[in-house]
């Protein structure tokens, strides 16, 4: 027996479950579930395979569905067991919940009414799909799922081109080749990012290039299980001096040469003693 039943403190315990591998559930997960006084789920047959799987008993105690169409009526139940001094533990079907999945009101009531809100954190398609997909992960992005209307989602596309960080999406499988299209008109055919398929799962695939290759490798493919897509950041534009020098020009004929020089290095990324030089300069010849 891998769990612990504990005594737990009043409270909502928000519990990351498995996205592909059932071993993958930490200790923890495991204590809070077969612990809690009261356990919902974003769909209960997936929750009680789980606990079946990990030998954690239900016994009599209430297991209720809570999703994104279960609505107020689910939540005000939830709630009143946590006024009623009940451990409340909550799973989304696979990953953590509030991350693409369910639970963001839930939380956010049980916290303004003074409940503990907690979590036992573990698996997470995006971090997992970060590990993998070969590209930089100081700064990332997570834009949920794009807009399965094309219009709509190069606009998407569009507003997030220039995140200074890898771009993280969840996507359909019949809509993936679309969307990488979509991406490789608006974001440039040369801009690296990887597809993941089916993560810790037996068919676990991850295909890397850029945005025009991957298109062209998934056009006319059928496409099956859990997509993640990731893009990496625009890479850093040229500057020219010319560029500088027209800019300072610009702006010192209403700024102080330190103020022009700031605004134009902070514009431009370039090096603030380097284009405060240039602005002097400038300045010193006007």
């Amino acid at each position: 027996m891998n769990h612990l039943i504990q005594r737990l403190p009043a409270g909502l315990y928000f519990v990351a479950t498995p996205i592909g591998s059932a071993r993958d559930i930490t200790l923890r997960a495991l204590d809070v579930l077969a612990s809690a006084d009261v356990i919902a789920a974003e769909d209960t047959r997936s929750m009680r395979r789980l606990l079946e799987i990990h030998g954690v008993a239900l016994g009599d105690r209430p297991l209720l569905s809570y999703h994104d169409h279960s609505g107020a009526r689910t939540r005000e139940k939830l709630l009143g067991f946590l006024s009623a001094g009940k451990a409340v533990a909550y799973a989304s079907e696979a990953g953590t919940p509030l991350i693409a999945d369910p639970g963001y009101h839930l939380s956010k009531e049980a916290a303004e009414a003074g409940h503990l809100v907690t979590s036992a954190p573990g698996p997470s398609a995006i971090i997992t799909a970060l590990t993998l997909a070969g590209l930089p992960t100081d700064a990332f992005f997570f834009g949920g799922f794009l807009p399965n209307a094309k219009g709509a989602r190069r606009t998407s596309l569009e507003a997030l081109r220039d995140v200074p960080g890898t771009l993280v999406f969840y996507e359909s499988p019949r809509r993936v080749a679309e969307m990488l299209k979509d991406a490789a008109r608006v974001m440039g055919d040369d801009r690296q990012a990887a597809v993941c398929r089916e993560l810790t799962k037996k068919f676990e695939e991850v295909r890397r290039g850029t945005l025009s290759d991957l298109a062209s490798e998934l056009d006319g493919v059928n496409v099956k299980g859990e997509i993640v897509v990731l893009i990496d950041r625009a890479a850093p534009r040229e500057i020219s001096d010319e560029d500088l020098t027209e800019a300072l020009t610009e702006a010192l004929k209403s700024m102080s040469v330190r103020d022009a020089a700031d605004g134009v290095a902070k514009a431009f990324g370039a090096h603030k003693r380097k284009v405060y030089q240039m602005a002097l300069k400038i300045a010193g010849n006007s």
